[in-house]
């Protein structure tokens, strides 16, 4: 496995980039905007290709780089169902697996930090985001933060794990870059409560000052979706509600976009024609499903997805590729959904 731990200096957060192999797809966690030129210089070095870009929590002291890598490389990018965030292209839940070639983290929904806080498990190791630091926790004092729900956070799941699990979180103050469940829970100082309402007087007594850069970061990280209406602008987009009234659609193919786990879990367009996105290249190069559909079929490829961001990217990759303009499904399955659009059922993953 290729693991790689970055640090950046000013708002001392570490980001992780994980690929199971050497030019394999690639995943990273917590990207800061500043540090973005260095993460696609070194995957450019290592051979690999992002495929999925990953925030545990709405940060409040720096900027996210999701939106920054999804432009330059088109990558999908994920937060957790609880973000409130305008659009990423996949939400994950409790218990989701995000998947990469080789890989594949659990997200743990860990509230207290702040309500949208998740961790991403492994056999071996945990990333803790914000939850859960090296001899210390995430604060819980601003961003809907909640003791009490720390507490349970870290000692209902997160000392759950077995001792030997490796912690890596997203920020350390002290130089240390990783622990364990077993060292935290033995010598971690905020752990050493008899219940949570000991850790919540604990935590309300740090009177911490607000991160520098709280009021600028917690805005901006709430706007990281790609705007799909330069789409719309061009002609090159469908309405849901608008679309819905004219199934069966006898000149045009839907093509989803989506994984595995997310069809099954909402189902899918009937009529539709599943192509990953992790492999679009595969079907837009020449001989490819997509490019002999696109160019042979007499039927328009209509790319949908959850929230339409990867079906955006999908319209202009296929363009790149010498395809007729496709059509980009506005918000995706969930507008759809919301339009009363109908779904089928989708069998889940063997």
């Amino acid at each position: 496995m290729i693991f790689r731990q970055l640090f950046d200096k000013t708002s001392s957060t570490y980001t992780y980039l994980l690929a199971s192999r050497p030019g394999g797809e690639a995943l990273i966690i917590d990207p800061v905007i500043e540090n973005v030129a260095l993460y696609l210089r070194l995957i450019e070095e290592l051979g690999l290709r992002l495929l999925k870009a990953v925030d545990t929590h709405v940060h409040a002291d720096h900027i996210t780089g999701l939106g920054a890598l999804r432009d330059h490389t088109r990558c999908i990018t994920v937060m957790g169902e609880r973000s409130g965030v305008d659009t990423v292209s996949m939400l994950v839940a409790d218990g989701d697996t995000i998947d990469i070639e080789g890989l594949g983290l659990r997200a743990l929904y860990t509230p207290g930090h702040t309500e949208d806080s998740y961790c991403l498990a492994m056999a071996d190791r945990v990333f803790t985001g914000d939850t859960l630091l090296i001899r210390g926790s995430g604060r819980t004092d601003f961003h809907n933060g909640d003791s009490l729900a720390a507490y349970d956070s870290i000692f209902n799941k997160l000392l759950k794990l077995p001792d030997d699990t490796l912690v890596y979180p997203a920020h350390d103050y002290k130089g240390e870059t990783v622990s364990t469940i077993g060292e935290e829970r033995r010598f971690n100082p905020r752990l050493q409560v008899k219940s949570a309402e000991e850790y919540a007087a604990l935590m309300a007594s740090l009177k911490l000052a607000n991160p520098q850069m709280m009021d600028v970061a917690v805005p901006a990280n709430r706007k990281i979706g790609l705007d799909q209406a330069e789409l719309a602008a061009a002609g090159l987009s469908l309405d849901p509600a608008k679309t819905i009234p004219l199934l069966p659609l006898k000149d045009m193919l839907l093509v989803d976009l989506r994984d595995d786990r997310e069809r099954a879990r909402t189902g899918a367009i009937p009529g539709s024609l599943h192509a990953p996105y992790g492999e679009l290249s595969h079907y837009l190069r020449p001989g490819g499903i997509l490019a002999e559909l696109g160019r042979a079929s007499g039927r328009r490829l209509v790319f949908y997805c959850a929230y339409g961001e990867r079906s955006a990217l999908a319209v202009k990759a296929a363009m790149e590729a010498g395809l007729p303009p496709p059509l980009n499904l506005r918000g995706g399955v969930d507008a759809w959904n919301k339009a009363g659009g109908p779904l089928e059922p989708v069998a889940g993953p063997g």
